[in-house]
């Protein structure tokens, strides 16, 4: 499968679709009428987030130059749904982040999860291996870190004894004589 490239997107956030406990999550990419979603799983979602923000605060700290705002501008929020039908093109296995001083743009790769996974070498070029490849600005890099990280916590909330998801089933909880099983 070929690179999707977007360079830059009009549109590009993570977002879930489903119930708290039985969420898809997904990154969304849109350039006009495309759209390309892959799926990942939460913690990818959170983990992105969290380096994202990480490279970020790296770039503004070596270089002090870079237009890198502190934290998003109000104006790139986004709380709209994810763009309807939700069609996976493919499982996310590994990503990759870098930053394109020559351009200012923040590169996020996500590749097609293989059987091989361990052994993936991203940004090597495998015809069979689909690649989301997104370039975007670093004001629209917080503003997607800062939504991705409201999608991971919009899910169930944790109990404040264990810190384990609450059901509305109801949550046995181990910290209560309770147990897990």
């Amino acid at each position: 499968m070929p690179v999707i490239s977007y360079d830059p997107p009009d549109r590009f956030v993570a977002g879930a679709v489903g119930r708290p406990g039985e969420r898809a999550f997904f990154l969304q990419a849109r350039a006009g009428r495309r759209v390309t979603s892959v799926g990942l799983e939460k913690f990818q979602v959170t983990l992105l987030a969290e380096r994202l923000e990480e490279l970020l605060d790296e770039v503004l700290r070596a270089t002090g130059t870079a237009p890198v705002p502190a934290v998003a501008p109000a104006g790139l929020r986004d709380d709209a749904p994810l763009d309807q039908p939700v069609e996976e093109e493919f499982r996310v296995g590994a990503m990759a982040l870098g930053w394109d001083a020559e351009r200012e743009r923040v590169v996020i790769e996500a590749q097609e999860v293989t059987e091989g996974d361990a052994e993936a070498e991203l940004g090597v070029d495998d015809p069979a291996i689909a690649v989301l490849r997104v370039r975007i600005g670093a004001a629209e890099a917080r503003a997607f870190a800062e939504r991705a990280l409201r999608v991971v916590a919009a899910g169930r909330p944790p109990c404040p004894l264990c810190g384990l998801p609450l059901d509305a089933e109801g949550h046995v909880c181990p910290r209560q004589n309770g147990h897990l099983g």
